[in-house]
């Protein structure tokens, strides 16, 4: 009898230290991203190669203990104003009846989200996505109700097409013929994603969409969960080309939950882009016809991106300064 109790007791005790072994490794893959020793910050991402000055201006900011929120709204304001950027605000390409259309979102540290779709007439949408943000109790306007909102915020109404994309909208025209390029040289999106000195996350996202869009078309660029996300306990990641293809698995949203995995941001951005191939495969389209990249940036500060083919590039500004780098890609 003494033998037996002995045995249950012993058995109770490695079944107790079994389990307690198991917990310790699930906690040790849950907090696989609690920051160890020196996290980098601030830093801030941000898509193609108008991110060099979209990043200087977030980064005047960020040097100064300043908020990630403001950064990265100063930061994209950038490109939206600048008439030689045919991708984002002034100066982005019209849709094929001749009107130029933005798209924007933005989501703080606090989960407060704000967006626009299909505004015309205002050169910052990005300003507007975050007074829906701070000054409404809704989360998206779109269309008239986003341009009247935008006048009573103080906004201007500007006519937003430009000679040169006026020129080459009436050429298109002559063939009508739409078949958007891969990467920027048709259509793209300034996506902006920063961590502050306070170890805080925001991210913004503006775009005038694909060139020669059907009117009243919107991408994933204003959608939270597809062109841009931010947990602040985890990361953030946003998005940009083909934005049918990034709505269809909630792009952003499973970047950053591959994260709370514990990937990190660069396995994140892959298993994405992943997804999106296999979906393209499963409904017989040609891949070499999309393009879609990702970033991503986690609470170390590390980051990652990953595109389906070559082209992609994004800028990273941290205390090495301000880079411009190629994404790896998925077609060889």
């Amino acid at each position: 009898m003494a033998n037996r109790r002995n045995f249950i007791k012993t058995t109770a005790i490695a079944s107790v230290a079994v389990a307690l072994n198991a917990f310790g490794k699930k906690e040790d893959t849950e907090t696989t991203l609690v920051p160890k020793g020196t996290i980098r910050k601030p830093i801030v991402l941000s898509t193609w190669r108008f991110g060099i000055p979209a990043n200087e201006a977030a980064w005047e900011i960020l040097k100064n203990k300043g908020r990630a929120l403001d950064a990265v709204e100063a930061g994209v304001r950038v490109p939206e104003g600048d008439p030689n950027e045919r991708s984002v605000g002034y100066g982005g390409r019209p849709d094929r009846d001749g009107r130029v259309t933005l798209d924007a979102c933005i989501m703080d540290e606090y989960s407060n989200i704000g967006s626009v779709a299909c505004l015309e007439h205002i050169k910052h949408p990005i300003s507007v996505a975050r007074a829906v943000m701070e000054k409404t109790p809704h989360v998206m306007l779109v269309g008239e109700g986003a341009f009247q909102f935008a006048l009573l915020q103080g906004h201007e109404k500007e006519n937003l097409l430009t000679e040169t994309s006026e020129k080459e909208w009436r050429e298109w025209l002559e063939s009508s013929n739409y078949k958007p390029l891969v990467n920027i040289e048709n259509h793209d999106t300034i996506g902006m994603i920063a961590m502050d000195a306070n170890g805080n996350l925001s991210g913004a996202c503006t775009t005038s969409g694909m060139a020669y869009k059907m009117h009243g078309r919107v991408g994933d660029s204003p959608i939270i969960g597809a062109g841009l996300y931010v947990d602040n306990e985890i990361g953030a990641a946003t998005a940009t080309g083909h934005g049918e293809e990034v709505i269809r698995i909630a792009g952003c949203h499973l970047v950053v939950e591959l994260m709370r995995q514990g990937k990190s941001p660069q396995k994140a951005c892959e298993e994405a882009v992943n997804r999106i191939i296999k979906l393209t495969k499963y409904r017989n389209k040609n891949l070499n016809d999309i393009q879609v990249g990702f970033i991503a940036l986690n609470k170390k500060g590390e980051h990652g991106a990953y595109c389906i083919q070559k082209g992609f590039n994004y800028a990273k500004y941290d205390e090495t300064g301000n880079n411009l780098l190629d994404a790896n890609y998925f077609l060889k």
